[in-house]
């Protein structure tokens, strides 16, 4: 089994960590702030300062970052895993990040003798617990495939997509659907505390039939009891489909309603939310 390091500790990536850690009882491990390790660490896990640690005590490296550039400063730069890596690691990045990166770094690691996955997930930090995330895999079959044992750990609907950026537009996909998806439960729920009715009926009734949809059955509850504390955050969102955006002009495709909650959403961030939960689509209709 090879050594497993995993970088990145935000809402999801403790989960995942800890899923990690439990299963194998080995795991070395780095975050930016080290406080939001701590409970890792007490639970045996190892502390590194920095990557370029991890990379040199691991054979397989999972990464959880936040936006596209700390992805290409931790896989590509000078202090970077490519350069400091043992011979023959995998890289499994499970941000959600640019396809065009997720390319690059394919490249970077097999001319220094590595593999590397785009692997980014949906599932919340709901799914990141309970290690039932969807994760969509892009890069050689081979290197998914040995690195599947890992992936079980923390998901369930696991797919291979294809070659490297794949797992990228694939998540692209994803958050498209949400974006609008989100529009419409937000609509309903305002809708329906207008006509008076309980919501909580409303949601028995709406959510088990065609409008049903992950969102509507996690989040829309969220939203009735006043919780809007992260479970993704806006701020990752708005990152999320600025990258579908521009990968959609550069495809020449319009996606009007993409669009629009991106809108919507920069919208709230304006307004103090981005580090609330997307489900804070809600305070659209108090501003």
């Amino acid at each position: 089994m090879r050594r497993i390091g995993f970088i990145g500790l935000g809402v999801m990536g403790q989960s995942m960590a800890n899923r990690l850690l439990n299963e194998y009882g080995e795991l070395f491990i780095y975050t930016r702030s080290k406080n939001k390790a701590e409970t890792l660490i007490e639970k045996g896990a190892s502390w590194c300062s920095s990557p370029k640690e991890v990379a040199g005590q691991s054979q397989l490296i999972i990464t959880m970052v936040g936006y596209p550039k700390d992805v290409e400063e931790l896989y590509l730069g000078e202090e970077g895993l490519i350069k400091h890596a043992q011979p023959g690691t995998i890289f499994i990045d499970m941000t959600t990040s640019k396809p065009e990166l997720a390319e690059r770094i394919y490249q970077a690691a097999k001319n220094s003798g590595h593999s590397s996955l785009d692997a980014p997930v949906s599932g919340g930090d709901i799914g990141a617990r309970e290690g039932t995330l969807s994760i969509m895999a892009g890069g050689d079959k081979a290197t998914f495939e040995e690195a599947l044992p890992v992936l079980q750990i923390m998901g369930k609907n696991i797919m291979y997509q294809g070659e490297a950026g794949s797992g990228q537009h694939t998540k692209m996909c994803n958050q498209i659907a949400i974006a609008t998806n989100m529009i419409g439960v937000c609509e309903a729920l305002v809708y329906g505390q207008k006509a008076g009715l309980d919501l909580e009926q409303v949601l028995k009734s709406i959510s088990g039939g065609a409008a049903g949809s992950w969102s509507l059955s996690n989040l829309a509850p969220r939203i009735l009891s006043n919780n809007f504390e992260p479970g993704f955050y806006i701020k990752h969102f708005i990152k999320d489909m600025g990258i579908a955006l521009e990968e959609a002009r550069r495809m020449e495709l319009n996606l009007p309603g993409l669009s629009l909650s991106l809108d919507m959403y920069q919208s709230l961030a304006e307004k103090g939310y981005g580090e609330k939960g997307t489900q804070a689509l809600y305070k659209y209709w108090d501003m």
